[in-house]
């Protein structure tokens, strides 16, 4: 039977790089499909009988921040086998990531063998995480923070201004700055910058 993969990502030229990797080896009976939105991905997805068996899912689209993303990707589709595929490899990020239902995590940073390696573990239906990320994790605890103080610290940990995480969760511009001080006085910092050392 011929697999098929869905590859989500917004930069043309990252998807023309895989499908390149993707005439040789054993990923060249592969069937390519592409989204450059989350909105095409979704369409895509439920358009495709049978379904495809793997998505590869930027974490940075148009219409689409963080692991929202894969939030709504599940949420509607949650019999997916979806894989991360971002230039950040933030331990805090991955476990989300995992915890979300997401059955590995492909670097933008690996060489490309090594992603070629990662996407046909995946597509043999091995759930698969680079090495220097799976296990021994020991981010900080954030199991006392609310709901909303996770998407928030999320996007902080992507880099994301207040403004730009208020337009992205639909929050206000106050609500944003209350929730990144009450995270940074849980973990006892000073700045984003110290916040975000605490997850690396």
């Amino acid at each position: 039977m011929i697999r098929s993969l869905l590859v989500v990502d917004d930069h043309l030229m990252t998807r023309a790089g895989l499908r390149a990797l993707a005439q040789h080896g054993e990923l060249a009976d592969v069937c390519w499909l592409e989204a450059g939105t989350l909105a095409e991905a979704l369409a895509c997805y439920r358009q495709q009988v049978p379904e495809p068996d793997l998505v590869l899912l930027d974490l940075k689209l148009p219409d689409s921040l963080g692991l929202n993303g894969l939030r709504r990707f599940m949420a509607e589709h949650p019999q997916a086998r979806i894989a991360v595929f971002s230039a950040t490899e933030d331990r805090y990020i991955v476990q989300q990531a995992l915890a979300l239902g997401a059955v590995g995590f492909v670097p933008k940073t690996s060489n490309a063998e090594s992603v070629r390696t990662h996407i046909a573990r995946l597509l043999g239906g091995t759930n698969d995480l680079p090495q220097h990320t799976a296990g021994g994790f020991g981010a900080p605890d954030t199991s006392g923070l609310t709901t909303t103080q996770l998407d928030v610290l999320e996007l902080v940990l992507g880099g994301l201004s207040n403004q730009q995480i208020a337009t992205e969760l639909g929050l206000a511009l106050g609500t944003v700055k209350n929730a990144v001080s009450s995270i940074m006085l849980k973990f006892g910092v000073q700045s984003r910058q110290h916040l975000v050392s605490l997850f690396r």
